[in-house]
């Protein structure tokens, strides 16, 4: 019992417990408003108290000004390996926000009610159904996998070597790896619109007393639903490849963040 309750056994918990809290902040599908916040405590309580019990033979930690700047670099770690997976998830809104411009429905955002923020209508359509894939491939446990495997590569008594900049770079090229990944989504209703366009244009040549303005709105939406209907089956395909790369990037930034 007194293993069990010790003053190191406390601090490990107490490390654990803010870099689960601080990865569930930041996190998708996770992080959500829908999600109540005494849930998202809960579930890191019991987490960091398993962990916590499976690694409290291996450190021993003491309360002192090393340990106030280990808290401080747990929180860091949970949000960063958070936010790099939502980066790269963001990028089927980014997506969808590209085919919005060109349907026309730029401005009829929606308010997202899962994060608060205003999102592009196709975006989120496109959204809901990369979360339930996640869920139905089981891979929010293997976002808990990730943050459980963490603390193999980044052990809790060790800092985050900064001194290389290899992280910023990362960071910056995951940022510009997702407005790609976005482009790859959105380029064949995009390339389809814009075919659109230059049909519609010639036709204005040719046809003057034909009020393009009036007929081409329309048009665009009816052939945006088409082709949106069989790029679908296109788009879980890209939605696994996304995830894929989602895990990638959370795997190499606890590599970094490791010293490797």
């Amino acid at each position: 019992m007194e293993n069990l309750f010790n003053l190191s056994t406390f601090l490990l918990f107490l490390l654990i417990f803010i870099r689960i809290l601080a990865f569930f902040a930041t996190l998708p599908l996770f992080s959500y408003r829908t999600i109540p916040l005494p849930f998202k405590i809960g579930v890191s309580f019991f987490l960091a108290f398993i962990m916590a019990q499976t690694l409290k033979d291996s450190y021993l930690f003491v309360f002192n000004e090393t340990f106030v700047l280990l808290i401080v670099k747990e929180a860091i770690v949970g949000l960063l390996i958070g936010l790099i997976a939502y980066m790269i998830l963001a990028a089927v809104q980014i997506a969808g926000g590209f085919i919005d411009f060109q349907m026309g429905f730029a401005i009829a955002n929606v308010v997202d009610p899962q994060t608060g923020a205003q999102s592009p209508i196709i975006g989120q359509y496109f959204y809901i159904f990369a979360l339930l894939f996640l869920l139905s491939v089981d891979g929010h446990h293997l976002l808990i996998d990730g943050i459980y495997y963490s603390f193999q590569f980044v052990p809790v008594d060790t800092f985050i070597p900064f001194e290389h900049g290899s992280i910023i770079d990362f960071v910056i090229s995951t940022f510009s790896k997702m407005f790609l990944i976005a482009f790859q989504m959105s380029i064949p209703i995009v390339g389809c619109l814009f075919l659109v366009d230059v049909a519609l244009g010639i036709v204005a040549r040719t046809v003057p007393q034909l009020n393009v303005f009036v007929v081409g709105l329309p048009l665009k939406i009816i052939v945006s639903f088409f082709a949106l209907f069989i790029f679908f089956s296109l788009y879980i395909v890209l939605a696994k490849n996304l995830f894929g790369t989602m895990f990638q990037t959370m795997h190499r930034l606890m590599q970094l963040f490791g010293g490797a």
